[in-house]
């Protein structure tokens, strides 16, 4: 079979190497003679696989002996009201910017354990840009993000550290699903941040964590053991069975990345949505649809705005093996989602299917 290219948002595309190195592992893992979907998360061998994950994703954010890295279960949406859970004591205010539906998402469920302040959204523009006015208040228990709205296809980009362009002195916490590890940046600018594996690091089933130690030190309330992150920090990820299988694969892929070089992974994103952006912007059939200024090296999202055209051009990418560009029904038209493994000849196909397209539609 004709191998595909892969855009699908999550799960997404896996780089090669790791995807040989996790079926091997399925035969046999570490010459155990067992697979590891079957070997226990207590014997040596995973337990190195654990250590390894959380060690080597510490390194490649940067973070000192300061920072807890865990993996856990219930995907980056279980965060949404783990943070409030363990973070927001009565009387206190949660700060969220909504920039996109899981951003909006994590604040509704922080209004179940205590005061929210939105700071700004851009909901009523249908998320097509990053707020820029903002209202932040001096003091609260913290200030909540996401680095890269997946859907609608909008990503901050710092040009300075983050408590500054805010304007705070209180923990900043970060969802980074959709672009953790996609680019060089000051990762410990951040007390907490979380991300599914399932796009850039992995797939899915696990999510990491990494939070300052310092954040459980300050007055906590009695949690449930499998959501205080003090419990889950105290038992290294493994106060009950682990995801093994994604934990594993996120290892190998975090071993790529290390491999590759960040520095070399931020260029070639840059080049590749620099290549879509070029085409869309060149084009007078396919249009972008949010503010250049907040556009996502992750998630490229344009239209047509013709149901009947954009049809036809979703039946010709399927015909020449692109699959997953059909854009969230939030957005419609398409989304090419380019995160890490996708090499520059995806992009480059893509974009000569469109230009193509537009040729034969007049």
């Amino acid at each position: 079979m004709k191998q595909k290219i892969n855009f699908y948002s999550g799960p997404s595309i896996l780089p090669k190497q790791v995807i040989e190195q996790a079926q091997a592992s399925i035969e046999n893992f570490e010459n155990t003679g067992l697979s590891i979907l079957e070997i226990s998360h207590r014997s040596k061998e995973f337990v190195a696989v654990m250590e390894g994950a959380r060690a080597l994703a510490k390194e490649l954010m940067g973070l000192g002996d300061n920072y807890e890295v865990l993996y856990m279960q219930g995907g980056a949406s279980s965060q949404f009201y783990m943070i409030p859970y363990n973070f927001l004591l009565a009387g206190q205010t949660g700060v969220y910017i909504d920039t996109g539906t899981w951003a909006n998402g994590a604040l509704e469920q922080a209004k179940l354990f205590g005061n929210v302040h939105i700071a700004a959204s851009s909901k009523n523009e249908n998320y097509n840009h990053i707020p820029k006015q903002l209202d932040i208040p001096g003091e609260a228990a913290y200030l909540h993000l996401t680095t890269n709205n997946t859907i609608f296809g909008t990503q901050y980009h710092f040009t300075e550290n983050p408590k500054k362009h805010f304007g705070i002195d209180y923990p900043l916490f970060a969802d980074m699903s959709s672009d953790i590890l996609s680019r060089k940046m000051d990762f410990s600018a951040f007390d907490l941040i979380y991300a599914g594996a399932q796009k850039n690091i992995g797939t899915s089933g696990a999510t990491l964590i990494a939070f300052r130690k310092e954040l459980l030190q300050k007055q906590r309330k009695p949690l449930p053991a499998m959501l205080d992150y003090a419990v889950q920090a105290a038992n290294q990820s493994m106060k009950n069975t682990p995801a093994s299988f994604s934990v594993y694969v996120s290892y190998l892929t975090l071993q790529w990345i290390k491999e590759q070089r960040l520095e070399k992974i931020e260029a070639q994103n840059n080049r590749k949505a620099q290549t879509l952006y070029d085409a869309i912007d060149a084009s007078s059939l396919f249009k972008g649809t949010v503010a250049k200024e907040d556009r996502s090296l992750m998630n490229v999202c344009f239209v047509i705005g013709d149901a009947a055209l954009e049809k036809k051009f979703s039946e010709l990418a399927t015909e020449n093996g692109i699959v997953g560009i059909e854009g969230h029904r939030s957005v419609g038209g398409f989304r090419a989602s380019i995160y890490n493994a996708m090499p520059q000849s995806g992009v480059d196909t893509l974009v000569q299917l469109m230009e193509e397209f537009e040729r034969i539609s007049g």
